[in-house]
C-alpha cells in the first residue's frame, strides 16, 4: 500500500489519451445529446424587458451614470489622501503650464487654455470610471480643433486699415475681433463634439475605437506630433507666417519659415533651444531613476518659473523684442451658448475630433486600469466627456481628452483616485483667480518649447515600425500610411484615410484568405497541411480543404479557386464531357459504329467513326436514329472509344473543414449549394466538417437543406466524415460506383435525353447569375 492509502500501481500515460466514441453526423449528435431550442424572444418581450423597474435595477443604472458612487464610500482616507494630495499638487502645477502651452495650438488667448484646464476636471470628477486619467487638453486635439479655428477664421477676414502719420494707409489685423471670434468657433466645436459623444455613449457604441488600430493611431499621433512641432517652430524662431490650412499646408508653412528664417528673434530662440535641452534631459533622468525618485522632478514648472523671473528681471520684450504672453484675464467668464449656425461647416470635424479624443483617452486609460486591476466602461466614457466637453464648451474651453505626460505625473506621484484631479483643478483655479498676472511676462517660445519636449514619446513610435514589418507587414503599412497621409492632407482627412486603409486591408485579407489541402497524421485524428508536412497522407479517393475565412460575396471566387486546386479538376466542366461523351456515343451506336450491351461498349466489327470530327453531333436528325432499349455501364476513368478528352475524377468524396468559418452570407450558402449539387452530378459526396452551430443555424435560415442536401452531411469533426466515408465504402455494393447506367432508346423516335439534370443546370445559372449581380 502506497503512502496515503493509494494502492501501489502502474502509473498511466498522461502523455497520450485514446477516446472510443461513436461517429457523429450532426442529427446524430443532436438527437443523443437532446440539443436544446433556442428561442429568441419577441420584440415585445425585448420592450417590456427594458422597460421594466425595480429598485435594484434604479440603483444600477444609477451606479453606471454616476461611478463616484461606487468608489467614493469605499475611498481608504488615512491610506490615499496624502498621496492624493501630492499627486494633485504636481498634476495641476502642470495642468497649469500645459493649459497655457496648448492653447498655442488652438490659436486662441492663453488664458482661454486655463479654463480648458479646469472645467473639465470637474465632471469627470463625478462620471468617469477611470482612477488615474487627467482630463484636460492635448497637443494632437488642441492642434486638430486649432485646424478648424484658423480654417473659420484666418487673418485675412480681420484686416482693417489705419493711416499714420505721414498719411500712408497700413494693413492691420483686428486682434481683438479675431480672438473673440475664434473663441467662440473652439467653445461651439467643443460643445459639438460633446454632443457627438454623448449620442455615441447612449446608443452603446463605444466599440466604435476598435476600428482605430494600434498601428493607426500610432502613424496618426507620430504625424500629429510633427504637425505640433512645426506649428510650434515658427512661436519658438518667433517668425511670423500665415496660417496654412487643408492639404500640404505642412509642406508650406516650413516653407515659409525657412524663407523668413533671417527674420528670427535670437533671445527667444536661445531660450526656446534651453528649454527643450533642459526638459528632455530631466524627463530622461526622471524615467531612468524613477524608482529611486520618489516625485518625479517638475522641470516645465521650474522652467516657467525660471524663464518668467529672467524675462521680467532682463524686460526681453523692450530690449529685445521677445513675444511674451502679455495678458492673462483673471476670473471667469459667464457661461455663453453656441453659435449654432456654425454647427453645419465643422460637423465632419467635429465627428473626426470625438473619436480621436476618445481613443486616446480611453487607450489610456485601460493601460492604468489594467496595471492597477480595475475595469473601464467604455460607453460611460463616451458618456462622461461627452458631459464634460458640453459643460466645457459653455465656458469657453476647447476640446478636453487626457494628456499622457500628466497622467503620468498623477500616476507616479502617487494618486490613488479623481481625488488628486480634483486637487489639482484647485491648483489651476488659484493659477486663474491669483497667479495669472505673474505669468503674462513668460516668452511664448518657452512655451512652445515646453510643448515640443512633450513630443519625444510620440517621435519615439517611429521606433516601431521595424518592429511592425517584421511581425506583421500589413500593420507596418497601416502606421506608415496613415502617418503620411496625416502630414500630406492634414489630420482630418489623414485620419480618415488611414481608417479606409486599414479596413481595406481587413477586406483583401479575408478577400484572399489561407487555405489547403488536408491529410491525416497516421494513427492519429489530427490533420494537417499536405505541403507542410510530409508525413501526413490524403485518405484514398478523398480530398480535404479547409478554408480560414468567414465565407461572404467578396471571397465566393476565393473559395471556387481553393477547391479547383484542391481536387485538380472543375466539376462543371467534368459534366459537361461527360454529357458530351455520351452523346457521341449515342449517335455511333444510332449508326451501328458501336455496338451497346450490358457488358459494355463493344465495336460492332464495322468501321469506327468514333474519332472523327464532333461538329455536329448534337443534329436533332442523327438523334433520331432508332434503337433498342439496352443499359450500358460506362467506365469514365477508363479510355473511352470516342474524340472526348474527358478528365479523370479520382475522388468520390469531398470534405470541407468548416473550422475557420465563422460565418456564411446569402451568397455563399447558394454557392456551397451549387457545390453540393455540382459535385453530385460526377458521383463526388461532399460533407462539411467541424462547423460551428451558428453556420447550421444559416444554412437553415437560407434554405440550404431539401430532399437531397441533409443534415447528415455534416460531421463534428473531419475525422468523424472520414471514418464514416471509410466504412461506407467497405460495405458498398460489390459493382463500381464510378460506373454511370446509361438507357438507350431502341425503336423510339425521340433522342436520348442524357441532361436528366437539366432542372438542376437551371437552377444553378440562376443562382450563378444571382450571385454575380450580388458580388457585382
Amino acid at each position: 500500500m502506497a503512502a496515503g492509502g493509494r494502492q501501489a500501481g502502474p502509473m498511466p500515460d498522461l502523455g497520450r489519451y485514446v477516446v472510443a466514441r461513436p461517429i457523429y453526423s450532426e442529427p446524430a449528435f443532436e438527437e443523443e445529446n437532446k440539443k436544446r431550442a433556442h428561442l429568441q424572444p419577441t420584440l415585445r418581450e425585448r420592450v417590456q424587458g427594458a422597460c421594466s423597474c425595480s429598485r435594484k435595477k434604479v440603483f444600477q443604472i444609477t451606479k453606471s451614470f454616476l461611478p463616484i458612487l461606487e468608489w467614493l464610500p469605499k475611498y481608504r482616507v488615512k491610506e490615499w489622501l496624502v498621496s492624493d494630495i501630492i499627486s494633485g499638487v504636481s498634476t495641476g502645477l502642470v495642468a497649469t503650464l500645459q493649459g497655457l502651452a496648448f492653447a498655442l495650438l488652438v490659436a486662441v488667448p492663453l488664458g482661454y487654455g486655463l479654463y480648458s484646464a479646469f472645467f473639465p476636471l470637474l465632471t469627470y470628477f463625478f462620471l468617469g470610471t477611470s482612477r488615474h486619467l487627467s482630463v484636460g487638453p492635448f497637443p494632437v486635439v488642441s492642434l486638430m480643433v486649432g485646424s478648424v479655428v484658423l480654417n473659420m477664421a484666418p487673418d485675412d477676414k480681420f484686416h482693417i486699415m489705419s493711416s499714420n502719420a505721414t498719411g500712408l494707409n497700413k494693413t492691420l489685423i483686428d486682434t481683438a475681433s479675431r480672438d473673440a471670434q475664434r473663441v467662440v468657433i473652439a467653445s461651439t466645436l467643443t460643445f459639438l463634439v460633446g454632443i457627438i459623444q454623448l449620442v455615441f455613449g447612449a446608443l452603446q457604441i463605444g466599440f466604435i475605437v476598435r476600428y482605430l488600430a494600434d498601428p493607426l493611431v500610432g502613424g496618426f499621433t507620430t504625424a500629429a506630433a510633427f504637425q505640433v512641432f512645426v506649428s510650434q517652430l515658427k512661436i519658438v524662431l518667433n517668425v511670423s507666417t500665415r496660417n496654412y490650412n487643408g492639404i500640404l499646408s505642412i509642406i508650406y508653412t516650413l516653407i515659409e519659415i525657412f524663407q523668413r528664417i533671417g527674420t528670427t528673434n535670437i533671445a527667444d530662440l536661445i531660450a526656446g533651444l534651453l528649454t527643450i535641452f533642459v526638459c528632455m534631459v530631466v524627463k530622461e533622468i526622471n524615467d531612468r531613476f524613477k524608482h529611486k525618485i520618489p516625485v518625479p522632478i517638475p522641470i516645465e514648472v521650474i522652467v516657467t518659473i525660471v524663464a518668467t523671473g529672467i524675462s521680467y528681471a532682463a524686460d526681453l520684450e523692450k530690449k529685445y523684442n521677445a513675444g511674451i504672453v502679455k495678458t492673462i484675464p483673471r476670473g471667469f467668464l459667464p457661461p455663453e451658448p453656441p453659435a449654432v449656425s456654425m454647427f453645419s461647416e465643422m460637423v465632419a470635424a467635429a465627428f473626426s475630433i470625438a473619436v480621436v479624443a476618445y481613443a486616446i483617452a480611453v487607450s489610456v486609460a485601460k493601460v492604468y486600469a489594467t496595471k492597477h486591476d480595475y475595469s473601464i466602461d467604455g460607453n460611460q466614457e463616451f458618456i462622461a466627456y461627452g458631459i464634460s466637453n458640453v459643460f466645457a464648451g459653455a465656458f469657453s474651453c476647447f476640446v478636453a481628452t487626457t494628456a499622457l505626460s500628466r497622467t503620468a505625473v498623477q500616476e507616479s506621484t502617487g494618486g490613488k483616485t479623481q481625488v488628486a484631479s480634483i486637487i489639482s483643478a484647485g491648483i489651476v483655479l488659484i493659477a486663474i483667480v491669483a497667479l495669472g498676472k505673474l505669468l503674462e511676462p513668460l516668452q511664448k517660445s518657452v512655451l512652445a518649447a515646453v510643448v515640443i519636449a512633450n513630443l519625444k514619446g510620440m517621435f519615439m513610435q517611429v521606433f516601431d515600425v521595424p518592429r511592425l514589418w517584421r511581425q506583421n507587414k500589413a500593420d507596418a503599412m497601416i502606421w506608415i500610411f496613415t502617418c503620411v497621409a496625416s502630414i500630406i492632407l492634414g489630420l482630418d482627412l489623414g485620419l480618415l484615410a488611414g481608417l479606409v486603409f486599414g479596413l481595406l486591408t481587413v477586406v483583401v485579407r479575408v478577400q484572399f484568405p489561407s487555405w489547403g489541402g488536408l491529410g491525416n497524421v497516421p494513427g492519429t485524428d489530427l490533420y494537417k497541411n499536405v505541403k507542410d508536412y510530409k508525413t501526413v497522407v490524403e485518405p484514398e479517393g478523398v480530398k480535404i480543404l479547409r478554408f480560414s475565412s468567414p465565407i461572404f460575396y467578396a471571397n465566393i471566387d476565393g473559395l471556387k479557386s481553393s477547391l479547383k486546386s484542391t481536387v485538380g479538376f472543375d466539376a462543371i466542366r467534368v459534366h459537361n464531357k461527360r454529357l458530351k461523351a455520351l452523346r457521341m456515343i449515342q449517335k455511333l451506336i444510332k449508326k451501328g459504329k458501336l455496338k451497346a450491351t450490358k457488358n459494355g461498349i463493344s465495336d460492332s466489327g464495322a468501321t469506327n467513326e468514333a474519332f472523327e470530327s464532333d461538329e455536329d453531333l448534337d443534329d436533332p436528325e442523327d438523334l433520331k436514329i432508332p434503337t433498342k432499349e439496352v443499359e450500358i455501364h460506362v467506365d469514365w476513368n477508363s479510355e473511352l472509344p470516342v474524340k472526348v478528352n474527358v478528365p479523370r475524377v479520382p475522388i468520390h468524396s469531398l470534405i470541407f473543414d468548416f473550422g475557420g468559418v465563422s460565418f456564411l452570407d446569402v451568397v455563399a450558402v447558394r454557392t456551397m449549394k451549387m457545390i453540393v449539387k455540382e459535385f453530385e452530378r460526377i458521383d463526388v459526396t461532399v460533407y462539411i466538417a467541424s462547423h460551428q452551430d451558428n453556420i447550421i443555424t444559416k444554412l437553415e435560415q437560407c434554405g440550404f437543406f431539401d430532399d437531397k442536401i441533409r443534415k447528415d452531411i455534416f460531421f463534428l469533426t473531419v475525422h468523424d466524415a472520414v471514418l464514416y466515408i471509410q466504412h461506407e465504402m467497405m460495405h458498398r455494393d460489390i459493382q463500381d460506383p464510378i460506373f454511370e447506367k446509361i438507357s438507350l432508346m431502341q425503336e423510339s423516335k425521340e433522342p436520348i435525353d442524357f441532361t436528366e439534370t437539366g432542372n438542376l443546370d437551371d437552377e444553378l445559372d440562376v443562382q450563378e447569375e444571382a450571385m454575380r449581380r450580388l458580388a457585382s
